[in-house]
């Protein structure tokens, strides 16, 4: 392969926000995926796929909750190697389908993603996950399993676990592996089975980390040229829901940053997808060139080509370590 691509799948990709999350529906959305996919290989593009797991983690913990009287609940971070395989296995299969002979074969590797057991997030945990609980069923889950609960939009009560920062994959090696041998590799679903180290041992920990972040970890080790966030938008908005909006198509890892510290990029959106492709684009050298782009599943083959100069006409997001445009562009003129 030419060059390797990390394409960062949010978990509503598979889920839709109007979806039940049917096994039919997922499969569905994974063939659009593959398409997608399957325009990159035939620019000789190397791939990894890395899936979010938010909505189907969330519903493996509420059936685990409902049934904990007929079996045993498991631990999140054992709900996260599930949903892994689950999903992996499900866009293998979408990749075969679509792409055929056109691949070597494609792999979901079970990824477990080391955090620091003394990072800060620890201590304060502020991700929810799994059902809604009452506050006095918050309460006895706080004292029986030592979880912590917090309110949730007034909906009620949510556990709520730390998201630290990832290191580079355990399995980091393998994915090379199989990314040289050809096949299109499928890790670090839902950012990762978070784990601590001691010496060679590693322990599972309940936590989740952010999808955007491990890609990017993911990305550098495996020494990517390209870093892709497929999202539900054709590319990035300054000044999102306001008079003022406009498309962006062309940004620099600085204008990310003075952006995001003018607030156009919140920390519950788009800031972590802008951060981690900035901190990506931000190691970029004149031997190994990098660039990140934020767009649709069906915009990300002529976003990437048009990076070469090869294709003009809509795209999305470009975010490359020297300004190619200006970060204000009309959304009517040519990206």
């Amino acid at each position: 392969m030419d060059s390797t691509a990390v394409l960062a799948l949010g978990g509503n990709a598979l889920t839709r926000e109007d979806e039940r999350g049917t096994i039919e529906e997922q499969y569905q959305n994974a063939l659009a995926m593959a398409k997608s996919v399957r325009s990159l290989i035939r620019k000789k593009w190397g791939i990894v796929i890395v899936h979010g797991n938010g909505p189907q983690v969330g519903n493996l913990a509420i059936q685990h909750e409902e049934s904990s009287a007929l079996v045993p609940a498991q631990p999140l971070f054992v709900l996260g190697a599930m949903t892994q395989g689950a999903l992996g296995s499900l866009i293998c299969l979408a990749l075969h389908e679509v792409c055929q002979g056109e691949i070597s074969g494609a792999v979901s590797v079970i990824t477990h993603v080391p955090v620091d057991p003394d990072d800060p997030a620890f201590d304060s945990p502020t991700k929810p996950i799994g059902p809604f609980y009452s506050a006095d069923e918050a309460a006895e889950l706080s004292t029986s399993r030592g979880w912590e609960m917090a309110e949730d939009s007034g909906r009620g009560y949510r556990r709520v676990v730390a998201s630290p920062a990832p290191m580079a994959p355990v399995e980091a090696d393998a994915i090379r592996t199989l990314i040289k041998s050809g096949y299109v590799v499928v890790a670090a679903g839902g950012g990762g089975i978070p784990v601590v180290k001691d010496n060679f041992t590693y322990r599972g920990v309940d936590a989740v980390i952010d999808k955007d972040f491990a890609a990017e970890r993911l990305a550098e080790a495996a020494n990517a040229k390209a870093l892709v966030m497929v999202t539900g938008v054709a590319n990035v908005k300054l000044d999102f829901g306001k008079p003022t909006e406009r498309d962006v198509f062309n940004l620099t890892p600085n204008q990310v940053e003075e952006h995001t510290a003018d607030g156009q990029f919140p920390a519950g959106s788009m800031g972590p997808k802008m951060e981690a492709a900035a901190t990506f684009v931000r190691a970029s050298t004149t031997e190994h060139p990098r660039l990140a782009a934020i767009t649709t599943p069906e915009l990300v083959y002529a976003t990437l080509d048009n990076a070469h100069g090869v294709i003009q006409g809509h795209r999305g997001t470009l975010i490359k370590p020297t300004k190619t445009a200006s970060a204000s562009k009309d959304a009517k003129n040519e990206p």
